[in-house]
């Protein structure tokens, strides 16, 4: 078999993936930190001890705690940094606070979860990324959704956070070209998270099928296929590739 794998060398660069402890966002600074980078990851929780029980090894990163809703958090975050080299905006999640989207106040709460507190991060973050050297400049990678595209009727504040976080991310592209730095996205599909887990139980079995049945590729993805997409925006690469979202969704949007 022929090989076509790609590999990546992140030695020496600084990376922050918000939302790193699990899913998504633990994978994609995984991979990170498999290739060289020093990586800092967020978390909600107290401490990294906190996740023991969560199957996941905190250990090689920096991690801090840092809600997306807490604006002096984030501030004190983005202090943190005279130089970074690549900024993930993975933090987010539906029903925040286990809030209903329909109303008000879960809507308002989506909204600062997953798009406020990334564009305040990012803007807070702007002078350390513009002074990183790595190749093909510093790189900012906002984590979208599938529901920026398709309506989702369930969470309506998240999708329309995903759906304006694919708009900013265009927005700064173009703002902060000059500063040297790219800004894209990466829009995930049906990717099998401890999230989604809870689809593979024969009870939603009826659900499940429904759900790949619009899926070309016929399966649900894996948070490092994900990751790969991350790590490839950030390298010196992909250095005219800026305010563009890409897919990872097994054909999900083409159906």
């Amino acid at each position: 078999m022929a090989a076509n794998s790609v590999t990546f060398d992140f030695s020496g660069s600084s990376v922050l993936v918000s939302g790193g402890t699990s899913g998504i966002g633990y994978a994609v600074a995984s991979a990170f930190a498999d290739r060289g980078a020093e990586v800092t990851v967020t978390g909600t929780r107290e401490s990294v001890g906190s996740y023991d029980g969560d199957a996941v090894d905190l250990g090689r990163f920096s991690s801090v705690r840092a809600d997306m809703r807490d604006i002096e958090a984030i501030d004190a975050l983005a202090g943190e940094f005279d130089v970074l080299d690549v900024l993930v905006n993975n933090a987010g999640t539906a029903f925040p606070d286990g809030l209903d989207e329909w109303t008000p106040a879960g809507f308002r709460a989506a909204l600062e979860t997953n798009l406020e507190g990334a564009f305040r991060l990012s803007t807070g973050l702007k002078p350390a990324l513009r002074a990183s050297t790595i190749a093909g400049g510093a790189s900012v990678v906002n984590i979208a959704s599938m529901s920026a595209f398709r309506a989702v009727p369930m969470v309506p504040g998240y999708s329309a956070a995903k759906a304006a976080l694919v708009a900013t991310t265009r927005n700064m592209a173009l703002a902060w070209i000059g500063d040297g730095i790219r800004v894209n996205a990466v829009a995930p599909g049906l990717i099998l998270t401890r999230m989604t887990e809870a689809m593979t139980d024969p009870s939603l079995a009826e659900l499940t099928e429904r759900e790949l049945a619009r899926i070309p590729a016929g399966r649900m993805g894996t948070p490092e296929e994900v990751a790969a997409m991350v790590l490839f925006l950030a390298t010196g690469s992909s250095s005219y590739t800026t305010a563009a979202t890409f897919a990872v969704d097994g054909g999900y949007l083409a159906f």
